[in-house]
């Protein structure tokens, strides 16, 4: 079966590697140059554009979205091919692309873009931690429901990791280490491909 899907900016070896209708791009492979034709599914990057890029800027130089075209292209990419672009909640690249203001249960759209945006807690996928999500969809209209509930986490996104013994109250809860906090679910790769593909 040929592909229906082209994954961007995805772990090797990760949920949408293996999958018949589903065509992977990791770093090897560089989703900076997919031209086509499939609609896509994008995860960009997100340490430049996300809430602590100021943090990451002051401790490593790093300058705010200096992610080498990899949200811009991923961006042109849903534009152009249809799909569904996500990232971080309050993203920096929201505004700096002109991106329409999430809707928190629902979709909001622009005049002067053609996709659609909204905002989800991966939580509600199978995630341990809330993990408010945005996404940004171009595809048949009107867009899909989603799940846009926030189930209770068990666990939260913390650069101190697991055995953080700090106490924030009662609702604290443990941290875990990056790579577990910026895994796809299994639920949440579904929901993204059918967001264009059922229709």
């Amino acid at each position: 079966m040929s592909p229906k899907v082209a994954a961007l900016y995805v772990e090797t070896g990760g949920v949408y590697f293996g999958l018949p209708d589903v065509d992977p791009w990791d770093e090897a492979r560089d989703a900076r140059l997919y031209a086509g034709p499939w609609p896509v599914v994008a995860h960009p990057p997100c340490a430049r554009w996300c809430m602590l890029a100021p943090l990451v800027k002051a401790m490593h130089g790093y300058e705010i979205g200096d992610d080498g075209g990899c949200f811009e292209l991923a961006l042109l990419a849903v534009e152009q091919w249809g799909g569904v672009l996500e990232h971080p909640a309050h993203s920096l690249a929201w505004s700096r692309f002109g991106l329409p203001a999430p809707a928190r249960f629902g979709w909001a759209q622009t005049f002067d873009r053609a996709g659609w945006a909204t905002e989800i807690s991966q939580v509600a996928y199978g995630h341990p931690c809330r993990k408010r999500t945005w996404l940004y969809y171009v595809g048949p209209e009107p867009p899909p429901a989603l799940d846009w509930s926030e189930p209770p986490a068990s666990a939260s996104v913390s650069d101190f990791g697991p055995g953080n013994t700090r106490r924030r109250g009662e609702d604290w809860q443990p941290g875990i280490q990056y790579a577990e906090a910026s895994a796809t679910s299994e639920a949440f790769r579904d929901a993204l491909p059918l967001l264009f593909c059922s229709q």
